[in-house]
């Protein structure tokens, strides 16, 4: 993911009267004709300054364990030089030999967490506007994950468990290509029963108006997916999935078969795209046209129309809105300022969800999300700097 200036597409709107036939050329698309769920006296300002819990995230939370590698390193493991797996018994020496071997800088991670915390970071005030949760382990890791959090002013409510020991991701770091193997530990227990319906947990999922899950937590808790999703979409609000890996799409294709009916924004990236056209017979590799077809499957709230974003590293931005589609352009960075891409695409959506949360138009949103995702990569790992450059 690059840089982005304004961008150069038209600026779609949607029709007020909800029609999937026709797309304006010539204003921005502004949420509030997707999020009816406010009163339509809010002001400008009001909805600038979103209020606290006004987001929600739930997924698996992880400590990122990140060092630059050599290839001797990804072929020992069978590791592709720019992928995401899950950590399987012959990965079990890699997190130890890692850190033996390499220097390794550690940081609070995890797909969904990220994202929250780069929304919160595009926001600033009020604090708290993120709300996350996940499983972490009754330990060190754990501890770190709680203080980083806190650092991040988002409202994380872990459940904590002392059968497994807190997640970690290796991010494994080639030029400016990343292989990350995730062993879930705790982040695998996530119990619906015994955290997402406790009455005061339940009470901040409420409090949402936009919602964000990867779908790397389908492996986890779909049933915590499903309720949070048909709660969206029964209250007219924003439900927005991530593909987040060809693997999900492969492996995990009926469980994604059950989400989709339920979500407003669907986020992945060229290689995820593909996977799922496959898997789901489109028959096309045109990227636009899968967009399409993603953005035209059966949805339960006919309120909303579904929108498509992904993203193809340095080139365009592909966004399916009703039967159109716009294309927004990423500026080119230099090779020398990329430090890591570990986190832009978590980046990317942290950016859009900033502006999602606060009533931004569209292109406004896909903005955002190229300048977030554009400071991550000049940095090791998920990381900012203490306030964003944007307006």
């Amino acid at each position: 993911m690059a840089s982005s200036e304004e961008p150069k597409a038209k600026k779609p709107k949607i029709s007020t009267k909800e029609k999937t036939d026709s797309v304006a050329k010539t204003s921005p698309v502004k949420l509030s004709s997707l999020n009816r769920c406010l009163a339509p006296t809010e002001t400008d300002r009001q909805r600038d300054r979103c209020l606290p819990n006004s987001l929600f995230g739930m997924g698996n939370p992880l400590l990122d364990i990140c060092a630059v590698v050599d290839k001797d390193f990804l072929d020992k493991y069978t590791l592709k030089p720019n992928d995401q797996i899950l950590a399987e018994d012959k990965h079990k020496s890699l997190f130890d030999e890692l850190v033996n071997k390499f220097k390794a800088e550690y940081h609070a991670g995890g797909a969904t967490q990220n994202s929250i915390k780069i929304a919160q970071w595009m926001i600033q005030e009020p604090h708290n506007v993120g709300t996350f949760f996940g499983c972490i382990g009754k330990d060190k890791f754990g501890e770190i994950l709680k203080k980083k959090a806190e650092e991040a002013h988002i409202d994380a409510h872990y459940y904590e468990q002392d059968q497994e020991p807190t997640g970690s991701c290796a991010a494994c770091i080639t030029g400016a290509n990343r292989s990350l193997v995730a062993n879930l530990a705790a982040a695998n227990c996530y119990k619906k029963e015994k955290h997402l319906d406790l009455e005061e947990n339940w009470k901040l999922v409420e409090s949402a108006k936009v919602y964000y899950i990867a779908g790397f937590f389908v492996t986890v808790s779909l049933e915590s997916m499903l309720k949070v999703a048909k709660h969206a979409s029964e209250n007219n609000k924003l439900f927005c999935l991530n593909l987040s890996a060809p693997f999900i799409c492969q492996f995990f294709k009926d469980h994604l078969t059950q989400l989709l009916p339920y979500v407003d924004v669907l986020f992945g990236n060229e290689t995820e795209a593909a996977a799922f056209a496959k898997e789901q017979g489109f028959q096309t590799k045109d990227i636009k046209e899968i967009a399409k077809k993603m953005q035209a499957l059966p949805k339960v709230n006919s309120k909303r129309q579904r929108i498509v974003v992904l993203t193809q590293g340095k080139d365009e931005t592909v966004m399916a809105l009703s039967d159109k589609i716009e294309t927004f352009s990423v500026m080119p960075i230099d090779p020398k300022d990329l430090v890591d891409t570990n986190g832009a695409g978590d980046a990317f959506v942290g950016g859009f969800l900033s502006g999602l949360v606060r009533e931004k138009a569209l292109d406004q949103c896909v903005r955002a999300a190229h300048y977030a995702a554009s400071v991550i990569i000049r940095r090791s790992g998920c990381t900012f700097p203490e306030k964003p450059d944007f307006v």
